[in-house]
């Protein structure tokens, strides 16, 4: 697919919780769903989205900062930064904790516009690196922030269910 110069990136309102939301949840099984048993699925995606969510409920965090990405009207990626947690992260760090894209955006320009946004803000509150996680398996996001280069710093545990996957914590110095 061409990459599209029709994204536009604001900061997300209440109002578009719900929108958000399902673009989250529906890339979120896309991308992972192969992964896990029906019940570990389940209860991730009980815990992370709908209206009492995860998801919903850091939209209203005033400690996170969005973005997102639109095409018209339609909400079609976002980032998520959060205060760091990562045991790699120094406390001036900045933490990308989400960077999803609806699955027909892929290859568009979303994804970068988004990871421009976040290294340009993580680099205005002086942070001297931006670390994200990203599944093992996740090849193509492995690859994307590979190109802007991120490297693998460590392992992280991530719960989904009862199971657990190995997330690679990956940093980028500004």
């Amino acid at each position: 697919m061409a990459v599209t110069t029709d994204i536009r990136l604001d900061t997300p309102t209440p109002a578009d919780a719900a929108a958000l939301d399902a673009m989250a949840e529906a890339s979120w099984r896309d991308t992972f769903a192969r992964f896990y048993k029906p019940e570990d699925l389940d209860a991730f995606i009980d815990e992370n989205f709908g209206a009492d969510g995860r998801l919903t409920r850091d939209l209203a965090n005033p400690a996170i900062v969005w973005q997102v990405a639109r095409a018209g009207d339609a909400i079609v990626g976002y980032a998520k930064m959060v205060t760091p947690t990562l045991e790699q992260a120094h406390p001036t760090d900045a933490q990308l904790s989400q960077l999803y894209i609806a699955s027909d955006w892929h290859g568009r320009g979303a994804a970068q516009a988004l990871m421009d946004w976040s290294i340009a803000h993580a680099r205005s509150r002086g942070a001297p690196a931006l670390l994200l996680t990203v599944f093992e398996e996740n090849h193509r996001a492995i690859a994307f922030y590979g190109k802007y280069g991120f490297v693998h710093v460590g392992d992280y545990a991530f719960p989904v269910g009862r199971q657990i996957d190995r997330d690679l914590v990956m940093r980028l110095a500004l």
